[in-house]
């Protein structure tokens, strides 16, 4: 009975979206070709290639009434001794994708909810065999709806990735007043926490008893055949040289950006060394702590195989006549889950980035002023996923009504983004012009 109430509440939490969800626009999308797709390819290798913010490398996907519109791939995955050495960005690319890969997890973990191993209202506590307690308010439990929304009061002050050789019940031990929210209790206050994708992943280790990267495998990508993973010393040689280095013109030692300067490598050079698994990995006990997989950010996936889940979303749970996620399940995931109330004090917005989350999703309202925004004088609203981190900055948005969506990928920043913020969000500038470029030329004029 538990589990058919949830459904239902998706339903009414989605609200306007669902209806868009069964019945899709009746106009039909067109692939953007000839002078249309040649100025987007120029206003977008104008972004790549400006000399004050350059970028390393870029692969976008966008998606009109349903059906992929455009698609391109600008710059370099590998930069070589010499430019006779760069190795260009392909469509089957593989990026690590940073916190996008949050929402990717996510995805996972509602086939076990739906499966019915897993309750979004359960005491967590159960499912990883200890009491995973706030020390401040321990009579109320930590739950996945709390994790999958940032209200279950863990921070990320004390970490949140460690070895096969740590296990998360003795990191919270040890860890103290740094990993709690002394001042909310569970289900409060949103605070954005990638530890919460820890503890998640742990959990569905704990009910299925496999390893976080293979049943990622299992639940995600073999059942669409995408490429990537979440463990990249499990890829096949050609996988692993079509994966794109991550990049910034930073020195490491003094943080100092130099946008005419040398690209320097931050992760995945795998051309200077093979993917390894991690030390130890051996003797790792599953369900004790699959932060080793980085749930939270270490899915490396092509903007084409983002593009083939976006789909999958898009037409109901369904992949080339297989039903993957039922309607309802996708309903409850996208429904929101928490609001900002500025005057209630209920949330860190991060300057207006967060205003509203669901389930492992980013909600954005496009409201002209609130820092959420996605396109530049247009109401895209939608729900996803942002991403930033060793230079890598992504997106992965789709508006379930229209049937539309944009996927970006971007392999390296040359210049310090507090020095080149967003005119209209809380992104950066390089991202604003991106997406407003995409869904100018991709969406909105793809008639």
């Amino acid at each position: 009975m538990k589990k058919r109430i949830t459904g239902l509440l998706g339903l009414l939490l989605l609200g306007g979206i669902w209806p868009a969800m069964a019945t899709p626009p009746s106009s039909a999308s067109t692939p953007v070709a000839g002078p249309q797709q040649r100025a987007l390819d120029a206003d977008l290798s104008a972004i790549v290639g400006d000399g004050a913010h350059p970028l390393a490398s870029l692969s976008v996907l966008a998606i009109r009434h349903g059906k992929v519109s455009y698609q391109q791939q600008f710059g370099y995955r590998h930069l070589g001794a010499t430019p006779a050495d760069h190795l260009p960005v392909t469509p089957a690319t593989l990026f690590r994708i940073a916190s996008v890969s949050k929402m990717m997890t996510t995805l996972g973990l509602m086939r076990l909810v739906e499966q019915g191993k897993l309750s979004l209202d359960q005491d967590v506590s159960i499912y990883l065999g200890f009491s995973l307690r706030n020390p401040h308010f321990p009579q109320q439990p930590l739950t996945l709806r709390s994790l999958l929304s940032h209200t279950s009061s863990l921070r990320d002050a004390g970490g949140y990735a460690w070895g096969p050789e740590r296990r998360l019940r003795d990191v919270f031990t040890a860890g103290g007043d740094l990993m709690w929210d002394a001042a909310a209790p569970p289900g409060r206050y949103f605070t954005y926490a990638n530890l919460n994708w820890g503890v998640i992943g742990t959990v569905m280790e704990q009910v299925t008893g496999e390893r976080f990267d293979l049943l990622m495998r299992r639940l995600l990508l073999d059942p669409m055949d995408l490429r990537g993973g979440y463990n990249p010393a499990a890829f096949p040689a050609e996988d692993v040289a079509n994966t794109a280095t991550l990049y910034r013109k930073r020195a490491p030692d003094t943080e100092a950006w130099q946008p005419h300067g040398p690209w320097i490598v931050q992760v995945d050079d795998f051309h200077a060394h093979a993917p390894a698994a991690p030390a130890g990995l051996e003797r790792y006990v599953i369900g004790s702590n699959a932060t080793v997989f980085s749930p939270t950010g270490g899915l490396r996936i092509s903007a084409a195989g983002l593009g083939t889940v976006m789909q999958m979303l898009l037409d109901g749970g369904r992949h080339r006549g297989r039903q993957l996620l039922q309607p309802a399940t996708i309903a409850l995931m996208f429904g929101r889950q928490w609001q900002l109330a500025p005057d209630a004090g209920n949330g860190n917005s991060e300057r207006g980035l967060y205003r509203a989350w669901g389930l492992g999703n980013q909600q954005f309202d496009a409201v002209a002023g609130q820092g959420n925004g996605l396109v530049d004088g247009a109401s895209f609203t939608a729900v996803g996923h942002l991403g930033d981190a060793y230079g890598l900055v992504s997106a992965f948005v789709l508006d379930f009504r229209n049937k539309n969506g944009m996927v970006m990928l971007v392999g390296g920043t040359g210049s310090d983004p507090e020095g080149y913020p967003g005119q209209y969000s809380a992104m950066g500038r390089s991202e604003e012009l991106i997406l407003t470029a995409l869904y100018r030329g991709a969406i909105a004029n793809n008639q």
